[in-house]
């Protein structure tokens, strides 16, 4: 299974030079932890950092800056990873823990922001993987119960 399959296609966006205010407003009002910052050269969107309400709490609000006037680009993550669709979900949990890092945008070939990978996401996935495993595992002793009385 690739991450283009699992991850989440709805995406929260925000541009570099807009004011934090704005990242904790959309943040809010989309129930989201993280925003992926994009730049749109030729109109695509092409991540190029991530801001967090961990990011807003202790870059801006602990050191009371002005929210109205400092920049998502001013408290953005420089150092982004990103993925290609087309990566598996083994190399991308992987990649993950190698990095440490609970948020992967996803990109296409082109590198344009296709979607997000969740720390959330994989956990879930993985917790419903070891359901149908515990399920198949009732089910077998079952059926041996069933034809060996």
């Amino acid at each position: 299974m690739s991450v283009g399959e699992i991850c989440n296609r709805e995406v929260i966006v925000i541009q570099r030079d807009e004011p934090v205010l704005e990242a904790a407003r959309l943040m809010r009002a989309y129930h989201v932890g993280a925003l992926i910052v994009i730049d749109k050269p030729n109109g695509r969107a092409i991540p190029v950092g991530i801001v967090t309400d961990r990011d807003l709490v202790v870059e801006v609000l602990a050191t009371e800056l002005d929210e109205t006037v400092i920049t998502v680009g001013d408290i953005m993550m420089q150092e982004l990873f990103t993925l290609k669709e087309n990566t598996a979900t083994y190399d991308a949990i992987d990649f993950m823990r190698r990095k440490t890092v609970r948020r992967l945008p996803i990109v296409d070939d082109a590198g344009e922001l296709v979607g997000i990978l969740t720390l959330d996401d994989v956990l879930e996935i993985l917790s419903e993987e070891m359901l149908d495993l515990a399920k198949l595992v009732r089910y077998e002793q079952k059926k041996e119960t069933r034809y060996r009385p």
